[in-house]
């Protein structure tokens, strides 16, 4: 079996749950020292997390992901062990085997590879780990990309390893990523008693004119990488639990998944005109966890492009589609990235796992592109 396979087992039997990292930053860094990779560990609260960067000059070529799983589920629901790397049937099986220990060891062998054939490269290479991911995402890439943006180390180009591709991997690959934007609204009415409607306002009632605009609003018509924003509610909390009380106040739980074509104010503002020309009375507590982020067709995208061309023999589809990942964070300094993985069938599932073959393509399509940003 391959270094990639061998590899990509080792870090799968480690027990790395959120924000757990259990030593697999500390394999990886092992194998990064050797290639004189300046290895940089910074643990922020109880996350680990790992900056490791060969050469000084620019462009930088950054690989980033993260070592944190999921947890398992039932593990008698698993057909093996989901800490036991297990074949069958040409595909490895194990917590983490496509999200994305699988991704770490392509990267890792894949700068081997690079680096052996071309040890004079050009520019530079790094690698950014964290076990942070899965979870609250608050002391992982995020701090990371502080510390560098303090320091004045701007990274050129990313490759984030999440598991992108869906019937063959490299099939597609993510450019850009919608950002989230959630909202808690409370709105505020009079409580008394459901037989006496006179003398109570029913939150509910005065908020449900509002709501039913807000789901028709077109936020925006998208662009050529991103679909339409998107908003949605996903928890509605009013009454006593008694059924002869009208509630005081109707809690209502909303997000925008928004593309590049709306700002964050701008829906903001949007939002708030709808309510005060329903003229409720509302208190409303706005959180962004992700900015939206885009890499047009430019240097990285052609080489990723052309690498998967000549090893999977495919055209790759450009998406933005899913949910939120680390490279929102990167994006702030970094002006090109994309997310290049295996294929998601399986992720967070019982079962999950990643075809054996796929892992060798996936370093050789990570090698590729370094040679042709770093060594052509």
């Amino acid at each position: 079996m391959s270094d990639t396979f061998e590899l990509a087992k080792q870090l799968i039997s480690r027990r790395s749950l959120t924000p757990n990292d259990d030593g697999c930053i500390d394999i990886i860094g092992a194998r990064l020292a050797p290639l004189t990779f300046n290895v940089e560990k910074m643990r922020c609260g109880e996350v680990d997390n790992l900056w490791a960067r060969r050469g000084n000059d620019g462009p930088l070529l950054c690989f980033a992901g993260h070592t944190d799983v999921v947890p398992s589920g039932p593990v008698n629901k698993w057909d093996s062990d989901p800490f036991t790397p297990t074949v069958r049937d040409g595909m490895l099986y194990g917590r983490g085997a496509s999200d994305m220990k699988g991704s770490l060891a392509a990267f890792v062998t894949a700068i081997e590879k690079f680096v052996a054939a071309h040890p004079q490269h050009r520019g530079s290479i790094a690698l950014l780990l964290t076990s942070d991911e899965e979870g609250i995402a608050v002391d992982g890439t995020v701090r990371v990309v502080e510390a560098l943006r303090e320091r004045g180390e701007p990274i050129d180009y990313c490759i984030v390893g999440e598991p992108t591709s869906v019937a063959k991997t490299g099939d597609t690959i993510k450019n850009g990523r919608r950002g989230s934007l959630s909202g808690t609204l409370t709105v505020k009415g009079v409580q008394g008693h459901i037989a006496y409607p006179h003398l109570v306002k029913n939150p509910i009632h005065m908020a449900a004119p509002a709501i039913a605009e807000l789901a028709a609003t077109v936020w925006d018509e998208g662009n050529e990488y991103f679909p339409p924003t998107s908003w949605q509610i996903s928890n509605i909390h009013g009454g006593t639990g008694a059924t002869n009380v009208v509630p005081g106040t109707v809690e209502i739980q909303f997000n925008f998944r928004h593309s590049t074509a709306s700002t964050v104010d701008s829906l903001k503002q949007r939002v708030h005109a709808i309510l005060d020309k329903h003229k409720l009375e509302y208190d409303l507590i706005w959180e962004m966890s992700g900015k939206p982020y885009l890499t047009p067709r430019g240097d990285l995208v052609d080489a990723v492009a052309a690498a998967i061309k000549q090893v999977q023999g495919l055209d790759t589809e450009l998406s933005t589609s899913g949910g939120t990942s680390d490279g929102r964070f990167i994006a702030d300094i970094c002006p090109q990235v994309l997310e290049v993985g295996p294929l998601n069938a399986t992720i967070h599932k019982i079962n999950e796992c990643v075809a054996v073959a796929d892992l060798d393509a996936l370093s050789e399509i990570y090698y590729l592109t370094l040679r042709k940003l770093l060594a052509e």
